[in-house]
């Protein structure tokens, strides 16, 4: 039987999100890839309790996550009745909708006849009576933002998520939905945007100005840019790798020269932080105060134990930061 390491707490930072009663680990486990049907359930089951034992307490899945989708929440699921279940109190779950699930009108973007529908479906792969969190996965062009929001909030009332939350949205429909979900009683506890050193949309867009205005907490995803920020491509494009195998978020193409020489540049001054690239890469996003959670993806254990370990050397001199700029706008 499964016994947590009792000293789990002792080394996580944990950061309030936004204006609420939620901290968060400075890491969260994306369950995205390498959590689905295609990869041996022990694999997935070693990194999830590994995860806990290293103090990170929120795991964040989608209703599409797999593949195939769904397989995600099913495996996570698993875990769950066989090791975790015990320790639910301790854990935030995360789920989202908003993607193609199902066929029909019915099973992607934003109505509530989607949302409702999905929040229920999580529920029952992952044999949860609730969800800490459920996200608006994307914004939806067609639907009303006021009937999205209503059905994050119904989800609340229902009892089926203890907090809402949006993913992909840029300021100025952010702090409509934020405002919209106000005047329903519900505060939005947390945005979910892509970000990292090659991905800075959320400074230009002034979407961290609407967060802190609006004390909503940021938990940014692929902050290691698809392993682009990692020692991963130093030599080419593994065959194992994201860019060498099917995905279709980070294409071979997608690996430039340009963006292996700015990533082996910023490799040194890692090294001279004592820290691997991807420490550094981690570090680097969490300066942003309105952000309190990156989300980490994984194939093993061994790489949940080095990103944890960026917290060991999380401030920056004004020179790094400087040095890094430089070479980031190059």
């Amino acid at each position: 039987m499964y016994q947590p390491n009792e000293t789990r707490y002792d080394g996580m930072l944990y950061n309030r999100c936004g204006r609420s009663g939620v901290r968060l680990p400075f890491l969260s486990l994306g369950l995205w890839h390498n959590f689905g049907g295609n990869v041996p359930f022990e694999n997935a089951r070693q990194m999830v309790l590994g995860a806990f034992d290293l103090g990170i307490t929120h795991f964040d899945l989608a209703n599409n996550y797999g593949p195939p989708a769904g397989s995600a929440e099913e495996t996570f699921g698993a875990i769950l009745k066989k090791d975790l279940m015990p320790y639910r109190d301790e854990l935030i779950i995360s789920s989202k909708a908003g993607y193609y699930m199902w066929p029909g009108p019915y099973g992607e973007w934003g109505s509530k006849k989607n949302l409702i529908a999905s929040c229920d479906q999580s529920l029952r792969r992952m044999g949860l009576d609730y969800v800490d969190i459920f996200y608006h996965h994307r914004p939806d062009p067609n639907t009303p933002l006021e009937e999205t929001m209503d059905a994050l909030a119904t989800l609340v009332r229902q009892g089926k998520a203890l907090y809402v939350g949006i993913s992909n949205y840029h300021a100025a429909d952010a702090r409509r939905a934020f405002e919209i979900l106000e005047g329903m009683g519900v505060h939005c506890l947390i945005h979910q945007p892509s970000y990292s050193m090659f991905n800075r949309w959320i400074e230009e867009d002034g979407l961290l100005d609407v967060l802190e205005e609006k004390g909503v907490g940021a938990i940014c995803f692929s902050p290691l840019a698809q392993g682009l920020l990692t020692s991963r491509y130093f030599d080419g494009i593994p065959a194992d790798s994201r860019a060498g195998g099917p995905s279709q978020f980070l294409k071979p193409e997608g690996v430039t020269p340009e963006k292996v020489a700015k990533a082996k540049k910023l490799n040194e001054i890692a090294a001279s932080r004592g820290q691997s690239l991807s420490q550094m890469a981690l570090c680097w996003c969490l300066r942003q105060k309105q952000v309190c959670s990156l989300i980490i993806g994984a194939s093993r254990l061994s790489q949940i134990k080095e990103n944890v370990g960026a917290a060991a050397h999380l401030d920056f001199t004004a020179e790094e930061l400087a040095a890094i700029e430089e070479i980031l706008q190059a």
